[in-house]
């Protein structure tokens, strides 16, 4: 009840720190070499090329490939997590279904009808996943995005509505988890808040740059207090009872049961807004290597090689809270955590730094290492 939301704000507050280094060090290479537009990968390659080892200079274009690879990491990773979210809230629809009833106020169905297993749920989602990455037009897709953005607006209305009512005596509860816990935690958190690798990519589609940084402080800002109250409601409301998602732990009504299939709905195309990152850095580079005939062909083949990649890797470990854990302490910390101080310690340490910007860099980065490592062992054990 204390550890939690505080240690959720001074992540949020470190990720948005993060993000605004990596816009900085862009915009200074972008100055600096007369460029309209420069990536993650990009700013990481030129950063090493700033700096004063000869061996990092040389091998500067690894920092480019390093980058890539988390992300694509990172963006299969949400893709695994949707797998698993999709199947548990669709399971546990369908095996409510025949005690479904109009009331609310109690929840009366707690017979719930035997059903397959989730992974068999996942499979059953495959085909129809694919069929939705063949969509390859950002415009398309944009589309998808707004109509699933839409739909977990309106879910999360219902949601708070829903727990805000007959918060139980919170007395019971413990103040902070046991310290065993932080690790996983720190791995779901940091999960949350990634989304370092669409910052720039964001910043270049704006018809007026000089907006983004009051647009993502904003953001940012308004997607923390969401966090923070959502969770602190939910755990109030559930107490240790509370599932990895919110959704599983509401009542088996009808008006319930279509909340958790119209957020179930725009998770599915946000599966395809996830997709689009990995896709764009992997398949065109193999697409190049086959004539143009064979091209199309390939480009389907490989969407649907990455697609069953993320349903093997859900379908290996369907617990969603250790799926979250996992993929954020993996690649997540590096991305949001890790990669950023360093970057603005390779770019301006040559210019002169103060002392403290280059202590606060390192623990940022030291932060990120330990969270990684440690979150990412407790997340496999």
């Amino acid at each position: 009840l204390q550890l939690g939301p505080v240690s959720l704000l001074v992540m949020g507050v470190v990720a948005v720190h993060c993000m605004g280094i990596l816009v900085k060090c862009a915009h200074h290479f972008c100055h600096r070499f007369q460029k309209q537009f420069v990536d993650y990968g990009g700013a990481v390659m030129y950063g090493l090329e700033s700096t004063p080892s000869a061996w990092l200079r040389t091998h500067a274009i690894w920092g480019r490939r390093v980058v890539g690879l988390f992300l694509i990491i990172t963006q299969l990773g949400f893709c695994c997590v949707y797998f698993v979210f999709l199947a548990d809230n669709l399971k546990q629809v369908i095996s409510a279904t025949n005690g479904t009833t109009n009331d609310c106020s109690s929840n009366k169905t707690v017979v719930m009808v035997p059903t397959m297993d989730s992974r068999l749920y996942m499979l059953s989602l495959l085909p129809f996943v694919v069929l939705l990455t063949f969509i390859q037009n950002l415009k398309v897709l944009s589309i998808f995005s707004m109509l699933a953005n839409v739909a977990m607006l309106v879910s999360l209305v219902v949601i708070y509505q829903y727990i805000v009512r007959d918060i139980p005596d919170p007395s019971d509860l413990p103040l902070a988890a046991a310290w065993k816990t932080y690790p996983l935690f720190f791995g779901t958190a940091i999960f949350a808040f990634e989304g370092i690798g669409v910052v720039l990519p964001l910043e270049n589609k704006m018809k007026n740059p000089r907006q983004f940084p009051v647009i993502l402080y904003v953001g940012m800002t308004i997607v923390t207090i969401l966090y923070i109250t959502l969770s602190v409601l939910g755990y109030l409301r559930f107490g240790a009872d509370i599932q990895a998602s919110i959704t599983l732990n509401l009542p088996n009504c009808c008006v319930y049961q279509a909340v958790k299939l119209l957020f179930s709905f725009g998770i599915f195309f946000t599966y395809a807004v996830q997709f689009y990152v990995p896709a764009e850095i992997v398949i065109p580079p193999l697409v190049a290597r086959v004539s143009e005939r064979w091209g199309w062909l390939v480009n389907l083949l490989l969407r649907v090689a990455l697609v069953c990649v993320t349903c093997k890797c859900a379908v290996l470990s369907p617990r969603l809270d250790i799926v979250i854990s996992l993929v954020g302490s993996v690649s997540s910390s590096a991305l949001a955590l890790i990669f950023p101080p360093l970057l603005e310690i390779a770019t301006y340490y040559t210019e002169g730094m103060h002392p403290l910007v280059i202590a606060k860099d390192i623990a940022i980065s030291l932060f990120g290492f330990v969270g990684f490592v440690v979150g990412t062992y407790e997340a496999l054990v």
